[in-house]
């Protein structure tokens, strides 16, 4: 059974998928129709097709981070292409921001991944040529924009991404890191509503990696983007994301916070694949605080009801008093227990919803 949580908001979604499939075979399209909505890869297979996304549906909204998640051949990829339509989707339906996608002409489809769309890959796609602020500024130039007004927009990009000084680099003078930042930069400057990033970070060593997560996650608390995040690495996943859909077969398992991927398996899968996942990676404060009884009995400790346990343990576990716990406005909302964070790092897990 899949589970996909709606997010509960009446803003209009971003993007939409509806019962998307892409089955790759020179008889796809017939075998999906006799198939009624049935699809059964290992049959599809017999027949010479490949299953790549059986009946995707989701929402996603303005300023979300979405992370789609899975092993390879899980589908992950091919369905982000299918949604920028740098491959066509066999059927279903997909909206970017109400307007049909899979009907747009060549003319529409290029104003909107010009004017709307950000795309950061694996590979760094850096013009070995070019200079780090002229990568930057090459998409701008091919919009039309004037040699100025780019290397003005390049130059804020470079100072957004943290590569002030290296702007004339060329990319063999610079790091892995370096490099994806670049990208990211050059993804940005025509201030994209939507981003897609496919893998951006997997080439890249585990320190340089954390690194880049942490900068990633600085930009969108800056920018607010909309964003469709393709990754294999779960703890990455649990990292960045607001939600998370989890693959397998080309198949969404589950789709929800990631809390409740972790708390709540929807399908076997989800749970063996969860398993072995700490819990203070994915519960918050606010799942364990209690309210305030005793404002004189707090320490000085203040902790964000949103902060996850495993960020703050060290900080709670070095003070004596009980700590207060904080809204996003600073205000005061609850009090945290010493032994409510130890019962979940060591093994209890037994906690209020």
């Amino acid at each position: 059974m899949v589970s996909v949580k709606p997010v509960e908001s009446k803003i209009s979604p971003v993007i939409k998928c509806e019962s998307v499939y892409k089955i790759f075979g020179l008889n796809a399209k017939k075998m999906l129709q006799n198939a009624n909505g049935k699809v059964n890869a290992e049959v599809f297979q017999k027949a010479g097709c490949v299953v790549g996304v059986n009946d995707a549906s989701f929402e996603l909204f303005e300023g979300e981070m979405l992370v789609i998640m899975g092993l390879s051949g899980s589908g992950k990829s091919t369905l982000l292409r299918c949604i920028s339509k740098l491959t066509n989707a066999t059927s279903g339906k997909i909206w970017i921001n109400g307007n049909d996608l899979l009907s747009m002409g060549n003319k529409e489809l290029i104003e909107l991944r010009r004017n709307k769309m950000g795309m950061v890959f694996q590979s760094f796609a850096l013009l070995p040529h070019k200079t780090v602020l002229e990568n930057i500024a090459f998409p701008l130039q091919i919009k039309g924009s004037s040699t100025k007004e780019s290397v003005s927009r390049a130059m804020e990009m470079v100072s957004l991404v943290g590569l002030s000084g290296r702007e004339n680099y060329f990319p063999r003078e610079l790091s892995g890191g370096q490099q994806q930042r670049v990208g990211i930069a050059r993804s940005l400057a025509v201030e994209p509503d939507i981003w897609f990033l496919d893998e951006p970070f997997s080439a890249l060593d585990p320190l340089i990696r954390k690194e880049m997560q942490d900068e990633f996650l600085r930009l969108q608390g800056v920018l607010n983007k909309t964003i469709l995040f393709v990754t294999h690495d779960f703890d990455e996943a649990l990292r960045l994301a607001d939600r998370i859909a989890i693959m397998k077969d080309g198949i969404i398992e589950q789709l929800d916070t990631p809390a409740n991927i972790v708390l709540k398996p929807a399908t076997e899968y989800v749970r063996k694949f969860t398993q072995d996942v700490p819990r203070e990676k994915v519960l918050k404060i606010e799942s364990i605080m209690d309210p305030i009884k005793d404002n004189h009995k707090l320490g000085d400790l203040r902790v964000s009801k949103d902060s996850l346990i495993e960020g703050v343990a060290e900080s709670v576990l070095s003070q004596a008093a009980t700590i207060g716990v904080v809204d996003a406005s600073g205000k005061l909302v609850g009090s945290l227990d010493h032994l409510k964070v130890i019962k979940v790092l060591f093994g209890d897990k037994t906690l209020k919803n």
